[in-house]
């Protein structure tokens, strides 16, 4: 074992809530919805007897903590509880129903008892120069104010509409300023209004979605990485985060959008508080602050990536799918998502989240948001941490039959050309089968040219999943495997090559696009050969905070100001909105 690294008191993590992710995440394996103990088990002959579990801990000494099934011999890594209820719970908190205006008074007994009980305890008492209304307790005398617009404070309150429309189209932050005749502190503070705004908008109306009866919803989720220039000549290293979304395919509708940082932990006070309760003394599942990236922690990765090969492979569909699996296996985590390299740091102001406890909020979040939603298929881009959180958060939807998941690898560095003689070649293939077909219709066809694909499905990987090429491809997806990884359901053939053929990431790729082409800040970065693995932004953001908030911000417009080819937004497909709302609306929302 480690110098200094201690044995924690429980096996595993202790569940917070309903949060218990240790477990096999095999849904074939009999260990798949059964969490290990948490306590010492017991050991030598006839242990079963006395009640061990099916479970052995591994890499407990210098590796990464893992469970050992003994059913399938598979090794999900042990992963904090306490982490990923953290991170449902900051994603979860805009949604949390705002409370209404009380006494200030801590002390007065009207303190926890809001303003609709009405006469009895409160009473009008004028209003401000501004407009807004005071009111007065009675019980302690105190008076207070109830804002009548949330821009009463604003000097130019008609200029946030504007900035809002600069902002979401791509107009440079130091245009922005020149446009309008402001100061950058300004449009700062603008942009915190906004970003406010648009939060409180959004859990208005998307407060309804656990109530709503969904039948079904096929969510597709990828990821995007935002770099931040860096801020000090002297240190050129750039922070990367990654933001997790999920996006429905038949409504384009933005599920969830969520960054791997947390701009309310102050990096130095985490530090002190990490080293005082013995962080770093237990392996990171076991830590108090088990989520966030610790500084120590951070360059011992590093170190770690340098000596790993990584294995590429440009052109083959089929050889990218197999190189990603090789690198995912030479992790000493294969759930570890975040991008590390000797050109990277972190964030002096706020705090950088593990990725792969980021990617279980979004889904455990996701599991909140639509609790009432009869069925939902996940379509997931090809990653272990993907597969791993989705699996612990909807295990037992899984086992219900309510819930499956699919992997979606496209090959994305496909070239206009090439893109276009793969739809030539398809189209012809479908000629070829109408000929051979006539008595068939188009669906049909379809569905027979699917089930010919899966009868040659070829095992890829260390963990020979199974994928089957999708023989349809489009200027946006033009080469496509999907692999299928809750094969439990027992589906009949015609069934399962209709879920092949939905499985799709266009909507949430089309969002990640649309970002890149509408915020400036958060546009592809330039290279330099003279920085070596360095990058500049022409108008990148040197505030970590930025990313965050603009990304917020852009979702709210993507959902409900945005109208797509058919006139409607992704709000009023999915039954949020009845139609196109105005900025003004997001803006003086209340």
């Amino acid at each position: 074992m480690d110098k200094g690294i201690k044995q924690p008191e429980e096996r595993i993590p202790l569940e917070i809530g309903t949060i218990q992710v240790n477990f096999c995440k095999n849904p074939q394996c009999k260990n798949f919805d059964t969490p290990a103990s948490t306590t010492k088990q017991p050991r030598g002959p006839g242990a079963a007897k006395r009640g061990r579990d099916t479970y052995t801990v591994v890499g407990s000494g210098r590796g990464t903590p893992m469970l050992r099934c003994s059913f399938c011999g598979q090794y999900p890594t042990i992963k904090s509880n306490k982490a990923i209820h953290e991170e449902q719970s900051r994603f979860w908190k805009f949604l949390e129903t705002s409370p209404l205006p009380t006494c200030p008074n801590q002390d007065c007994p009207n303190h926890n008892i809001d303003i609709r009980k009405g006469k009895a305890l409160y009473q009008s008492f004028g209003q401000t120069k501004a407009g807004s209304k005071r009111h007065r307790c009675k019980a302690c005398g105190k008076t207070f104010i109830i804002a009548s617009s949330p821009t009463v404070r604003h000097r130019k309150p008609h200029k946030n509409a504007a900035i809002f429309r600069l902002i979401v189209n791509k107009v440079p932050f130091r245009r922005i300023c020149e446009i309008e005749g402001i100061t950058m502190s300004t449009l700062y503070r603008k942009i915190n209004f906004i970003h406010q705004q648009c939060k409180n908008f959004a859990a208005g109306r998307e407060r309804n979605l656990p109530a709503m009866s969904i039948n079904r919803l096929y969510i597709g989720v990828d990821r995007q990485d935002y770099m931040i220039n860096w801020s000090d000549a002297k240190d050129r290293r750039n922070i990367i985060f990654r933001a997790v979304g999920s996006a429905d395919n038949t409504t384009g509708y933005i599920l969830g959008l969520h960054l791997n940082f947390d701009p309310s932990m102050n990096p130095e006070n985490i530090e002190k508080d990490a080293i005082a309760s013995g962080d770093y003394d237990v392996k990171p599942a076991y830590r108090k602050h088990a989520r966030l990236w610790l500084r120590r922690d951070y360059i011992e990765a590093i170190k770690k990536t340098r000596t790993r090969k990584l294995y590429t492979h440009s052109g083959s569909l089929r050889g990218n799918i197999a190189a990603t699996y090789e690198n995912v296996a030479k992790r000493d985590d294969v759930e570890m998502l975040d991008r590390l390299d000797d050109d990277l740091t972190l964030p002096k102001d706020g705090m950088q989240v593990r990725g792969e406890y980021t990617m279980y909020g979004h889904f455990f979040f996701l599991r909140k948001l639509l609790g009432n939603t009869n069925k939902i298929r996940f379509f997931l881009d090809q990653d272990s941490a993907f597969r791993a959180a989705c699996l612990s958060a909807f295990y037992d939807r899984i086992m219900e039959g309510r819930c499956d998941a699919f992997y979606v690898r496209i090959n994305s560095e496909t070239t206009i050309d090439k893109k276009r003689q793969i739809l030539a070649k398809n189209r012809n293939r479908m000629a070829a089968m109408k000929h051979l077909h006539p008595d068939l219709k188009d669906w049909q066809i379809k569905l027979l040219m699917i089930k010919e694909n899966m009868a040659q499905m070829v095992n890829i990987g260390k963990w020979q999943d199974r994928w089957v090429e999708h023989p349809f491809p489009n200027m946006g997806e033009p080469e496509k495997a999907m692999c299928y990884l809750t094969d439990i359901q027992g589906y009949d053939e015609d069934h399962l090559a209709w879920l092949y053929n939905k499985a799709s990431l266009h909507a949430i790729d089309r969002f990640f696009m649309q970002v890149r082409r509408r915020l400036s800040l958060l546009e592809r970065p330039i290279s330099s050969s003279s920085n070596l693995g360095r990058r500049w932004f022409g108008y990148g953001p040197y505030k970590p905070v930025m990313v965050g908030k603009l990304l917020n911000i852009f979702r709210v417009f993507y959902n409900f100001v945005e109208v797509g080819r058919n006139k409607q937004t992704p709000a009023m497909r999915i039954g949020l909105a009845k139609g196109k709302i105005k900025i003004e609306d997001i803006i003086y929302y209340q």
